[in-house]
């Protein structure tokens, strides 16, 4: 796969993966899909599971990695090809080179989305009368202790699952666009070939007419 071809594929699965984050978070901040208990914690009781606040979906899987996109390489170097006659290579590799450190920044926030998120499901949620904790993951009689709001384990441990399979994702192929972008700045991309031909033709045409 070209190196432009893996960008685009790149930023559009981040896209998708960003969306899903954001949702996450902050459908975990209404448990039971009811706004009583984010009123009730900002009030002082605490309602809401503490790792829920640190907000690792909404920054790091979402905001950050979502720095990347912008760049958006692949569309960016097939608008310039369009408009611009001129070799891919001299196009891409500045935005290549850049890449690097956006996807770097992806994986600072994959990294934190995915900590916050292991965090979450391993402490377990804040619930009323009990707070689960310790091996409640493999003890799924411990969830009953949590009477409101009602089926609360149930909530955070699907959004938090699915909040570290996204951050996991994100962190890998931010990882892959990081050695990408290394290639992309070595090597050009494939399009180059596509208009060298033309380049010589107008030479050739240059040099007929002296």
């Amino acid at each position: 796969m070209c190196t432009g071809k893996c960008s685009k594929f790149i930023a559009i699965s981040l896209y998708v993966l960003a969306a899903v984050s954001v949702i996450c978070n902050i459908i975990l901040f209404f448990p039971d899909f009811e706004t009583k208990y984010a009123a009730a914690d900002r009030d002082g009781k605490p309602r809401i599971t503490e790792e829920v606040k640190y907000m690792g979906g909404l920054v790091g899987g979402g905001i950050m990695v979502s720095i990347f996109h912008t760049v958006c390489l692949g569309f960016l170097c097939s608008i310039h090809l369009r408009k611009r006659n001129i070799c891919r290579f001299c196009v891409c590799s500045p935005q290549m080179f850049l890449s690097i450190g956006f996807a770097a920044a992806g994986v600072v926030g994959a990294l934190y989305s995915l900590s916050t998120a292991a965090l979450g499901l391993a402490n377990g949620p804040t619930c009323y009368w009990r707070n689960c904790n310790g091996s409640y993951l493999s003890d799924r009689d411990m969830w009953k202790w949590c009477k409101e709001p009602e089926n609360v384990v149930e909530f955070n441990v699907a959004l938090f699952s699915t909040l570290l399979v996204a951050a996991s994702v994100e962190l890998i192929l931010c990882l892959i666009q990081m050695v990408n972008g290394l290639f992309g700045c070595l090597c050009g991309t494939c399009a180059g070939k596509e208009v060298r031909p033309q380049l010589l033709n107008a030479t050739f045409r240059i040099s007929r007419l002296e």
